[in-house]
């Protein structure tokens, strides 16, 4: 059995006992929630050891990923291009929309701070830092320091330079550095699949513990959630039509037909890797886009290009700040969004389960929120992850598309570059 499927079905165990004991009898409620509420807290604290060194090799190596392929062509540099417009646009998008959305929904003070408790995240938040405090703090006096305290933006910042430094290096010892930080990396990957392993426990205890002391007034809340995601990314899959019709000169039918195939195995497999050989083979012979293109752009994408994930980030971010009823300034969400951009360009490679706990910390460490609920919003995570991955593939072909116009690539004639719709 998938680590999702044991995970969904914890949660549905946890909720379900944890409502059960909630309506029987409150006070015997209260008393299993602070017993397995520890076992959730300790979950949670293994995933979290591992975030500080797994993303700053993830940014590190990242960023040298995207210096070589950007330095393959004039093509590998327009895709990179397009690559970071559509991650801005569609983050900056999911900041606008997640916060109007979350406020035409009804949210109740009390059920809020059982939630607080349940999960033991702090009562308070610590009063954000005027704009110059802000900005001071962005770039570390010491990154040494700014990792013991988990301060994500500052270290994140720190790995983008130590990346782009990297960069200035003679090839042997850039690689040298680069297999030390990627062995790094993939240690923590393997401490975090550990962890990971025993997710249905830690999903089961978190859950238990909420749903024992919030009742079903929790399971509208994460409702929300789940809709919200979901929503955002059938918006952004619908935008990649709009920049395909507008930026790459795609007619709508032709486009959506296309997408069909790519969609439906997005959807089955919950993966963009397994997507693949369908996404090229509908580039090619379906929109004809030639291969000069797709054998580059498409495995670039799949590499380094994860649409659905600023949306996630911004989206999670959002969400625990309306927990709190904490307001996010636009500088905060600016600063979400380019960090969001940073982080998923280093992640893409990452299991789903995996990326959602050491892709989101970061992110709303930065926001100066708690990161205790991450433990059971990734129990939320399984549906809106089909929609996420449709988003993905669909984001892939529509950069290819619009490298393929903005380069003016030209292909053999033959069947590959018909028009499915011609007579």
């Amino acid at each position: 059995m998938s680590t999702p499927a044991r995970v969904l079905i914890a949660l549905i165990a946890g909720a379900a006992i944890g409502l059960t004991l909630a309506a029987w009898d409150p006070g015997i409620a209260q008393r299993v929630a602070d017993m397995v509420q520890p076992v959730g807290r300790l979950w949670l604290n293994a995933l979290q050891m591992t975030v500080v060194p797994l993303v700053a090799a993830l940014v590190v190596v990242g960023i040298n990923t995207a210096s070589d392929a950007a330095a393959s062509g004039r093509t590998a540099r327009v895709a990179m291009a397009v690559f970071v417009i559509l991650l801005a646009v569609c983050g900056a998008f999911a900041a606008v929309a997640s916060p109007a959305f979350l406020a035409l929904m009804p949210r109740d003070e009390s059920v809020v701070v059982a939630f607080r408790a349940a999960i033991q995240a702090p009562e308070a938040l610590p009063e954000a830092a005027g704009f110059g405090d802000w900005l001071v703090g962005v770039i570390p006096s010491n990154a040494i320091a700014a990792a013991a305290a988990s301060a994500m933006l500052p270290l994140v910042v720190f790995a983008m330079f130590f990346g782009f430094a990297l960069t200035r290096l003679e090839p042997e010892r850039r690689t040298r550095m680069l297999e030390l930080v990627q062995a790094i990396g993939d240690a923590m990957i393997v401490i975090v699949r550990w962890v990971l392993w025993a997710a249905p426990l830690g999903v089961f205890a978190l859950v238990l513990a909420v749903c024992a002391r919030v009742g079903l007034h929790m399971l509208s809340a994460l409702g929300y959630y789940i809709v919200l995601q979901c929503a955002l990314y059938i918006a952004i899959t619908l935008l990649m039509y709009l920049v395909a019709v507008l930026f790459a000169g795609e007619r709508i039918r032709r486009f959506a037909a296309a997408l069909i195939p790519v969609q439906a195995i997005a959807a089955s497999t919950q993966s963009s890797l397994a997507s693949l050989p369908v996404m090229i083979d509908s580039a090619r012979t379906r929109l004809g886009y030639p291969l000069s293109v797709t054998s580059l752009v498409l495995p670039m994408a799949v590499s380094l290009f994860r649409i659905a994930s600023p949306v996630q980030y911004l989206s999670v971010v959002v969400f625990i700040a309306w927990m709190y009823g904490v307001d996010l300034s636009a500088g905060q969400l600016a600063a979400a969004v380019a960090l969001s951009i940073v982080i998923s360009m280093g992640s893409v490679g990452l299991p789903g389960q995996v990326s959602f706990m050491t892709t989101n910390m970061p992110v709303t460490q930065a926001m100066g929120l708690p990161v205790e609920p991450l433990g059971v919003l990734l129990a939320m995570d399984t549906i809106p992850d089909v929609f996420a991955t449709v988003a993905n593939t669909s984001a892939d072909v529509t950069a290819t598309g619009v490298v393929a116009k903005r380069t003016g690539a030209t292909d053999e004639p033959g069947p590959a570059g018909a028009d499915p719709e011609a007579p």
